[in-house]
């Protein structure tokens, strides 16, 4: 996601200097007209503000305190730089990176994203903010560029404490859409038919109106072009593992969002990791295959074996 937020801060007129440690996301910044550091260092020296996004909180803290010499992002960027990290890792790790940002001069801000990459292509995707709010005048005009809906949910960590239960949501109401379309099938619903109803009744969510598990009715979903992502199967896991983390370390008596991301650990340790976890559908189409069904019904997919990752450092 990271490929597009920076190339529409370009298209705004900002100075960008974009880094990642994968060749071939260096190459499509540099088609995509993104101006490329030699390092990740490099990219947050002179800058006013490092964008970072990476896999996971053990990244980011690596990136910012660097090796043993202390090369770390928070070395190399000069005093009162806005670090501000839109990663999606643990509250508490969000709020030591914090720490060790405001610890050598700097400030922060943590801003996960939703919206996938439709989203983040089409500048519209929603930013939780956790962060001071004398930072947020500088913050709010560069979000705005890249999202529709900035939400400033408090102080550091919590914005990776709104995204993680965002997502426990959404990984729960995908695995229900697709359990209530394979159900449709076995029914004789077509997947237009469900599809015009869920999505003006009391079961329409994102999850059916914007990346339906099914292909033809939004033509855009994930499930149109053989489930490539989108979101993976494998950042939903982890990130459905950060939220069992909390219910576990909170003492929440849940019972959904434990069960969703047990689903989604089975899912991503196969091919669901690669693929959008819209695909879980096939999982649950499979496992349902024994069972009587009309015929006539729509199904079938085939796999798809495209997948984004890598860590990404913007200043600007």
């Amino acid at each position: 996601m990271g490929l597009p937020m920076a190339a529409n801060l370009v298209a705004a007129g900002y100075d960008v200097a974009g880094f990642d440690v994968v060749p071939a996301a260096i190459d499509a910044a540099r088609t995509a007209g993104i101006p490329v550091a030699d390092s990740a260092l490099d990219a947050a020296a002179g800058a006013r503000i490092v964008l970072t996004m990476f896999p996971s909180g053990a990244h980011l803290l690596q990136a910012y305190r660097g090796g043993a010499d202390g090369s770390g992002l928070l070395a190399a960027a000069e005093s009162d730089t806005l670090f501000l990290d839109c990663s999606t890792i643990t509250v508490e790790e969000s709020r030591e990176a914090a720490d060790a940002a405001l610890a050598a001069g700097h400030r922060s801000a943590d801003a996960p994203v939703s919206g996938g990459v439709v989203g983040a292509e089409a500048g519209t995707l929603t930013f939780m903010v956790g962060a001071d709010e004398a930072d947020l005048p500088q913050l709010v005009p560069l979000l705005e560029v890249m999202g529709r809906k900035i939400v400033h949910c408090g102080g550091h960590g919590a914005g990776q404490a709104a995204k993680i239960c965002n997502n426990m949501i959404l990984g729960a109401s995908m695995i229900v859409s697709a359990e209530a379309f394979v159900l449709g099938e076995k029914l004789g619903l077509s997947h237009q038919a469900l599809f015009d109803v869920v999505s003006t009744a009391s079961g329409q969510c994102w999850s059916v109106t914007t990346n339906c598990p099914v292909p033809g009715p939004v033509p855009t979903s994930p499930a149109n072009r053989d489930y490539r992502p989108g979101f993976a199967g494998a950042l939903m896991a982890k990130d459905l593992g950060l939220a069992l983390a909390a219910l576990q370390s909170t003492g929440v008596a849940a019972e959904i969002g434990p069960a969703a991301a047990a689903i989604y650990q089975r899912y991503a340790a196969g091919e669901g990791a690669t693929r959008d976890f819209s695909g879980i559908i096939t999982d649950i189409r499979d496992a349902s295959a024994g069972a009587p069904a009309d015929a006539g019904t729509a199904a079938g997919d085939s796999a798809g074996d495209d997948a984004a990752a890598g860590d990404a450092t913007v200043g600007g």
